[in-house]
């Protein structure tokens, strides 16, 4: 039992800063435009909850910015 909290113990975990959720969330709004503005139950014009949840991750893997790449699921035009 020691030796499993020991190793445990042994890997901080990562977390999100702020302003990184914060920037992201911007990213996943603009990338993502609801259907209808003001009624978040309307659902997103572009894509599904999953992508956005993809977007959001890599958004905050990549320290809060994209490099302009269409969300996943999206193609260039």
């Amino acid at each position: 039992m020691a030796a499993l909290l020991w190793c445990s113990a042994g890997t901080p975990a990562h977390a999100v800063t702020a302003e990184v959720a914060r920037a992201c969330n911007a990213l996943v709004a603009k990338a993502f435009p609801p259907r209808q503005v003001g009624n978040p139950a309307a659902g997103s014009a572009k894509g599904n909850a999953k992508a956005q949840r993809e977007y959001f991750t890599q958004c905050v893997a990549n320290g809060g910015k994209m490099d302009g790449d269409p969300p996943p699921g999206e193609e260039k035009k």
